[in-house]
């Protein structure tokens, strides 16, 4: 029978319609997992689409060639970070969005290989993921400094495995989620073979069940470590959202308005307090790039944030652009005294390539003349920010920075009570780019166990509780002022603790896998 029915597909067509359909399937399938990964991310509260879509690229991927995973994963790649990264085309145009997503998307392809090639081993699900959180890894650190966006735990700040970020941070969180798409796609292809066949192997059905269930037991077990009590007493924070005059690129062109914005909001939030409407802050936070005059070198700058300072009567934290008389710009946060002026800085460490420098600077001109507009690089900040605000240590981490594990965990581990996030997003305009940084945020929260805020020029700005709630949220492009009595912890998880060896160790799994996948194959090789 089989014999007959391998000989009539012989005998079929190779350009016949079932031939064809056939072929496209499983780049047709590629290309829907990627979206499916997509979708899963914020603005939209559907998390869990990215199980089916790991379970599909599983299938997908399961027992091809190594070059036939490169170009599927490739696909999936692109289907993934095409759409995610739109928002990076928002004003620049779709060359350098382009080319970021494609570049992105290369990185997926490879990871993909090493997925195909793990997939032939038993309990593959275990080394496919470990394989994808090396490929995450390996992107978030290169090159340039690297780019995490669209790291699987990004997605993940409302879905039931968030708790999995205090255990092990966000490549653990990552694992176990992959993890679970994995295994749902190897028990869907074991009762389809079941089916066929009707036996089913207990050692594949033992991987299938394990695969899925640890990861959602792991999450519900690590549920006491997301804590929002107040271990350190409490304070009550302003983060200030002074608008920008318009949107894209040219509102730096204006960049006394969007001063003047936050100097504005944060006087009327003083006679707020004045009268009672609001309670006093014991601190106020303002956002990245909310003075890109330099304060040091122009009077007229001081002397407005100044006198913002002294009527809301708190120490507040500045966001300037600094311009020394030589070498690279500084992206600074800056502690303003009431009575002192400025006392402490700390200089942006993580800054972002093709934004605020231009690395190859003649290729990237080929993609796009907004190259120019960087005519002076900025340069990165060595030390770690934590400001002492009227008492409470505020761990500082500027915008982008906040895609960077080491960058948020370093502030907690120098004694960051509770994080900021100053950011600037008014050049993506109303793209998704704000939401996708703001999950980042919440994942941070339960990740290290810290209230986080968020004050941000244009929006969404947002006070975000210890286990990832969002507690305040101001719109986007509308001036105003979040207020909130915010818990202090001073407590470590076992992420925090543990830094990257979470990570460390997912990647010794997957080189592991690798390795043993190579001398299955030299031997098979060699018994030829």
């Amino acid at each position: 029978m089989s014999a007959t029915i391998t000989q009539v597909e012989a005998a079929q067509p190779a350009s016949s319609p079932v031939s064809r359909r056939r072929r496209l399937l499983r780049p047709a399938a590629a290309v829907i997992a990627g979206v499916l990964l997509y979708l899963s991310f914020p603005p939209r509260p559907l998390w869990w689409l990215v199980l089916p879509g790991f379970a599909l690229l599983g299938w997908v991927l399961h027992r091809r060639r190594l070059r036939s995973g490169f170009g599927l994963g490739l696909l999936a790649g692109l289907g993934f970070m095409l759409p995610l990264l739109h928002w990076t085309g928002e004003e620049v145009g779709p060359v350098p969005w382009l080319a970021l997503a494609a570049a992105e998307a290369l990185f997926i392809a490879v990871g993909c290989i090493g997925v195909a090639a793990v997939s032939r081993l038993a309990w593959w699900p275990v080394w496919a993921a470990a394989v994808w959180a090396l490929d995450e890894a390996v992107r978030a650190r290169m090159p340039f400094g690297g780019f995490p966006w669209g790291k699987i735990a990004f997605g993940q700040a409302d879905s039931v495995f968030l708790p999995l970020a205090a255990v092990g941070g966000t490549p653990l969180l990552s694992f176990a989620v992959v993890l679970c798409g994995f295994g749902l796609g190897e028990a869907v292809r074991q009762f389809r073979a079941y089916r066929r066949t009707g036996t089913l192997p207990r050692s594949a059905l033992a991987a299938a069940a394990v695969t899925v269930l640890v990861p959602v037991a792991g999450a519900l077990a690590a549920l006491p470590l997301v804590d929002d009590s107040a271990e350190d007493g409490t304070a009550t924070v302003a983060a200030i959202q002074g608008n920008v005059p318009r949107l894209g690129l040219d509102f730096n062109s204006q960049r006394r308005a969007v001063l003047d914005n936050h100097v504005r909001r944060t006087e009327q939030l003083a006679r707020e307090v004045k009268e009672g409407k609001v309670p006093r802050p014991d601190f106020v936070l303002w956002p990245e790039n909310s003075s890109d005059l330099d304060p040091y070198r122009n009077a007229d700058a001081r002397i407005v944030i100044d006198d913002a300072v002294k009527a809301i009567g708190v120490p507040t934290v500045i966001g300037a652009v600094i311009e020394p008389d030589t070498g690279n710009l500084r992206n600074t946060l800056i502690q303003w005294d009431p009575k002192k002026g400025p006392v402490d800085t700390y200089d942006k460490r993580h800054i972002q390539p093709f934004g605020e420098y231009m690395p190859m600077r003649s290729v990237a001109r080929i993609f796009s003349s907004d190259v120019d507009r960087v005519q002076r690089d900025f340069g990165p900040g060595k030390k770690v920010g934590v400001f002492d605000l009227a008492g409470t240590n505020v761990g500082l981490v500027t915008c982008y920075e906040a895609a960077f594990d080491d960058a948020v965990r370093d502030t907690v581990m120098h004694g960051g009570q509770l994080i900021a996030v100053p950011s600037n997003n008014a050049t993506f305009g109303r793209s998704e780019m704000t939401y996708q940084q703001l999950a980042m945020s919440r994942v941070r929260a339960v990740e290290h166990s810290r209230s986080v805020v968020v004050p941000v020029t244009s929006g969404v700005s947002a006070v975000i509780r210890p286990d990832g709630t969002i507690v305040q949220q101001t719109k986007l492009f509308t001036p105003d002022a979040l207020v909130d009595e915010v818990p202090l912890r001073s407590s470590l998880t076992p992420a925090t603790r543990m830094g990257p060896l979470p990570e460390g160790v997912l990647a010794l799994i997957a080189v592991a896998g690798l390795g043993l996948v190579a001398v299955r194959s030299a031997r098979t090789r060699r018994s030829r």
